[in-house]
């Protein structure tokens, strides 16, 4: 039997961090959190030092024999949650949470707790237990840090920096909350910050600051530049209309939808994904359009054989239908083939406009998003990592680009989701960086998150989660490859019902991988993806503003 090859390609992904909880021998708990300063010669200090150098055995030895002495200490079990969540041992962190809450469920050890619940895909049970904690009145710092991803995940910027900064207040040593408020500093301040990181001790993984130290290189490179002004669209009109192309696997099978996009003046078709981010080429096509390197950097994806080489490079033109930008930069694989594909254009690269995809009609459509009542009228740009005004590198944030000298306070900065009336039947959906996470029903257990993936032909899932409704068995027949190469361990799970958004869709079959680092990459659990197979009888309407998704099905069109 001719093996069935299924490209799945997920784009860059920020990682999300855990940190050090506040030291506590397991004694009485105080109302707020107690800088680590304050413990000199503590073991529990040497354990936390250890941790934020990234000497993560060394910390759980070090908590570990803590324990040894006080063996309620809620301090040394958060420690070692968190340590182990640092390890991506979710499972070892699970259990050494549920073995702390038993002997002593403090607010301290519930905070923990709710952020293996959190990367455990239980969203709303870990934001519950944080609100519930500081209701009762221990206003611990990493509860408002929790919270703050929770509203981050709704689109609930404002929200979230005020979360933050009262994080910031109870704890500025935890380096958790310290990068994250960071982050809701100027553009600046934040570079500062990275680069002070990238010259002393931290935890961050080899691949982290091999990222980090790529993006300052290229900030550096960027500003040195003649053209060194920021992508922006130059086209006067502010909505288009272009048809999607066809991409095939073969002579008789859809492998996807692409763009006609316009590189220099150089056509090339690339994959339409909702699962990437940005835009990908190949080299030659990079080459061809005359596009010179300005840093290295990497791009990972589905695939267990790790991040690939690339490039970054900068665009002096890029055209979509009607509209043209300037000045954009593209991410070039230094191999010669984009799973198959000439490249990748990540659905987020339009996330300042509503995002159409069309795919029973073959049509991509992008319009203004609504506007918030009593906001001034801003600038479309495609979005591609860079800003203009440091304020609009935060997400949500309002333009500045408009009389900002006499817009209220209250319109500037980070702001909540915006629900238009037109908007009210949309889903809500968590949305992390680019992934948008739509929560998704199987048979009779709890909602799981899957990825909301237009790159992936096949609706996928992951073993643990199909083994909570249906059989798995593995399968050598199917091959899953993506950016990251070929995925080592395939299996198939037997007939399942997905039901997400206003729709439901049985499958007969799914193919199941092990969704573990695309999980570790966004910070909770993806339990599968939602596929091309299923969304290209979808018109699908993305407000990646709001968090909001629409999912259309035509009955009409397709006889039922």
């Amino acid at each position: 039997m001719k093996a069935l090859q299924i490209g799945l390609v997920v784009g860059l992904m920020a990682t999300c961090c855990f940190s050090q909880g506040v030291a506590n021998d397991g004694g009485a708990e105080p109302s707020s959190s107690v800088a680590l300063s304050q413990l000199s010669d503590s073991p529990l200090e040497e354990a936390h030092t250890l941790y934020s150098k990234g000497d993560f055995a060394a910390a759980i030895a070090k908590y570990q024999d803590f324990l040894k002495q006080h063996p309620n200490s809620p301090d040394a079990f958060a420690g070692m949650v968190r340590t182990y969540l640092k390890l991506k041992n979710v499972d070892q962190a699970a259990a050494t949470a549920e073995q702390g809450i038993a002997l002593t469920s403090s607010p301290r050890m519930r905070v923990a707790r709710a952020e293996v619940w959190f990367r455990q895909g239980r969203i709303a049970e870990a934001e519950k237990e944080w609100v519930d904690v500081i209701n009762s009145g221990y206003p611990e710092a990493r509860a408002y840090l929790g919270l703050a991803r929770v509203r981050n995940a709704h689109a609930m910027y404002k929200s979230a920096t005020a979360m933050l900064d009262k994080a910031h207040q109870l704890d500025s040593t935890d380096s958790d909350i310290q990068e994250q408020w960071t982050a809701t500093l100027p553009f600046s301040e934040r570079v500062r910050y990275l680069e002070s990181s990238l010259a002393g001790d931290n935890n961050w993984s080899a691949a982290r600051r091999e990222r980090v130290s790529a993006y300052l290189k290229y900030l550096k490179e960027r500003a040195n530049q003649k053209k060194s002004s920021p992508c922006r669209l130059v086209s006067k009109i502010t909505s288009t209309e272009t048809p999607m192309v066809r991409l095939l696997r073969d002579p008789q099978h859809l492998r996807g939808y692409g763009l006609d996009v316009v590189i220099n003046g150089h056509k090339s078709s690339l994959l339409l994904d909702t699962g990437a981010s940005g835009i990908l080429i190949k080299r030659p096509i990079a080459e061809h359009a005359g596009m010179s390197k300005i840093v290295e950097t990497k791009v990972w994806g589905i695939g267990d054989k790790g991040s690939r080489n690339a490039y970054m490079g900068v665009a002096d033109s890029i055209r979509v239908g009607e509209l043209e930008f300037q000045n954009c930069p593209i991410e070039v694989m230094d191999s010669r083939s984009v799973v198959g594909e000439d490249g990748l254009i990540g659905a987020d690269v339009f996330q300042n406009f509503l995002v159409d995809l069309d795919f029973p009609h073959e049509k991509l459509r992008l319009s203004e998003l609504p506007k918030r009542p009593g906001k001034p009228e801003e600038k479309l740009a495609l979005d591609s990592g860079e800003h203009a005004d440091e304020e609009e590198s935060q997400p949500g944030a309002a333009s500045t680009q408009n009389n900002s000298e006499t817009k209220p306070a209250s319109l500037s900065g980070p702001q909540d989701r915006y629900i238009a009336p037109e908007m009210q039947s949309y889903t809500n959906v968590y949305r992390f960086g680019h992934d948008l996470l739509v929560p998704t029903t199987i048979g009779d257990v709890p909602a799981k998150l899957f990825l909301l993936d237009s790159g992936a032909l096949m609706n996928s899932i992951s073993p643990a989660a199909a083994r909570e409704v249906t059989k798995v068995h593995q399968n050598t027949e199917i091959i899953v490859k993506g950016v990251s190469g070929r995925v080592d361990n395939v299996y198939s799970a037997s007939r399942a019902i997905l039901r997400f958004g206003h729709l439901q869709q049985e499958n007969q079959e799914m193919t199941a991988f092990d969704t573990k680092s695309l999980s570790d990459g966004v910070g909770t659990e993806v339990s599968g993806i939602l596929g091309f197979i299923a969304l290209r009888l979808l018109d699908i309407k993305i407000d990646y503003r709001d968090a909001l998704v629409d999912f259309r099905f035509d009955d009409e069109r397709f006889g039922r």
